[in-house]
């Protein structure tokens, strides 16, 4: 029998905080609704999740042209209308004209699944709505077949969004909320040495020195992510950076090296380098 409290994994360091609200999303069957920075871990979550808990997993990541008809079943009308021009013998069975949806699959599943809806907030705002009666009764009627589709097992149900809109909320009230706050610098260790274990110390440390002094620069149209950090470290491992260069006190390298991994458009970089100048300039007045 598999666990059914999640605790984080080897390679998903999860705060004490978002444990407790996956593992109360569980306990509720409720889905559990995450939201936080992009870049800190909120898909990949469901991944380790279900990892975690030996489950199988599905995912519907979200477009702004998604339907939640999608997520439960479409179906191919053209596919059958050729079919049916070219004489067919499938075209006497709608099913097989029957696309399931990420919904449908996981309701099918012969265990707990986990379902990940990832960016719930990329779709239209009527898209939450249209979902509620399916989450809620885990259950949905097929027309075409005139079948009742119902989950052998309620899904372990996590959703994303990264506040692009507003949910609404009837949606809002249905799910566990929680935000993940981005990671201080003792987590942020932690989440580094589970990715790079035998990283030199020195090193960790001037590259979290470098990282916050980045994400702490006001006024930057994208503050850089996890995910961007061990981009960046594993960088510095391939072209051997030493730790004293992610130092410099010269002006003219106030752009920490292989910056490209960190910082995404010329405006921020152009902003890191006027005021690194400027504090530089400041101190030596």
């Amino acid at each position: 029998m598999t666990d059914t409290r999640f605790a984080g994994t080897d390679q998903y360091i999860a705060t004490p905080d978002l444990n407790m609200a996956v593992n109360a999303a569980i306990t509720l069957a409720r889905p559990l609704l995450i939201k936080g920075e992009p870049g800190t871990g909120k898909t990949r979550l469901a991944q380790e999740v279900a990892a975690a808990l030996g489950k199988p997993l599905f995912e519907w990541h979200v477009k702004s042209t998604s339907k939640a008809q999608q997520g439960l079943y479409e179906y191919d009308a053209v596919s059958r209308l050729r079919d049916s021009q070219l004489g067919d013998a499938r075209v006497g069975d709608i099913r097989n004209y029957i696309v399931r949806g990420k919904l449908w699959e996981a309701f099918d599943s012969e265990v707990q699944p986990v379902l990940l809806i990832d960016e719930i907030d990329k779709a239209d705002i009527e898209f939450p709505n249209d979902l509620l009666r399916e989450l809620d009764r885990m259950e949905f009627y097929v027309y075409e077949t005139r079948e009742l589709v119902r989950a052998r097992h309620r899904p372990i149900i996590i959703i994303t969004s990264n506040n692009e809109k507003e949910l609404p909320d009837a949606f809002l009230r249905r799910c566990f909320f929680h935000y993940i706050r981005f990671p201080d610098p003792e987590t942020m260790t932690r989440i580094v040495d589970a990715h790079y274990p035998g990283l030199r110390r020195e090193l960790l440390a001037e590259a979290l020195a470098a990282f916050f002094k980045v994400r702490e620069m006001p006024g930057l149209k994208k503050k850089p992510s996890t995910s961007e950090l061990l981009d960046w470290i594993k960088l510095l491992l391939a072209e051997e950076i030493p730790p004293e260069a992610l130092r410099s006190d010269d002006p003219k390298k106030a752009i920490p090296p292989l910056y490209g991994a960190l910082l995404k458009n010329e405006q921020d970089v152009h902003l890191f380098e006027q005021l690194v100048f400027l504090h530089r300039r400041g101190g030596r007045a």
